[in-house]
């Protein structure tokens, strides 16, 4: 299972799990397994630096001591109050189609549910949204998430 402080039994722990996966029953070195390889690092890159863009925006908000508290998901966590699941929804896909904050490349992470989630009980959801808005714009011709890559296998970012 992947190393990550916030592991979940989402769909992107999945696809990470199936990556590692796949990669260790290659021939080390292969083209193959050094595509994978990459694969794995481009991932685990990504979700670093969206957890970091959500986390400096909690910090923003005042929540420097809970910020790690508050991004931690597990598969033990609950969404607080059922009635917010269907507003937490529209919040994340507004963040996704409106602001930068999940690169293009990005499939919506079950785990960030469960954040805005808690930024609702919070009474903070809509200021976080505010913040993105202004710290990570969309830019005009950047494609909006429907318009993006869904595929993970073979990102196109630079080589490490």
């Amino acid at each position: 299972m992947p190393h990550d402080v916030s592991h979940t039994e989402a769909d992107d722990d999945r696809i990470l799990y199936n990556l590692i996966v796949v990669r260790n029953q290659q021939a080390k070195d292969s083209e193959e397994w050094q595509k994978l390889n990459y694969d794995i690092y481009t991932l685990r890159r990504i979700r670093r630096e969206v957890r970091n863009r959500w986390k400096r925006i909690l910090e923003d908000l005042g929540f420097q001591k809970e910020a790690d508290s508050l991004l931690s998901v597990t598969k033990l966590s609950t969404i607080s109050d059922s009635k917010n699941t269907r507003k937490a929804r529209e919040i994340l896909l507004k963040l996704a189609e409106e602001t930068n904050i999940f690169p293009t490349s990005w499939e919506l992470s079950e785990r960030y549910l469960f954040v805005v989630d808690r930024l609702i009980a919070l009474d903070a959801a809509e200021e976080f949204f505010k913040i993105a808005s202004l710290t990570y714009p969309k830019k005009p011709g950047v494609p909006s998430l429907a318009d993006g890559q869904k595929e993970l296998h073979y990102l196109p970012f630079p080589s490490p």
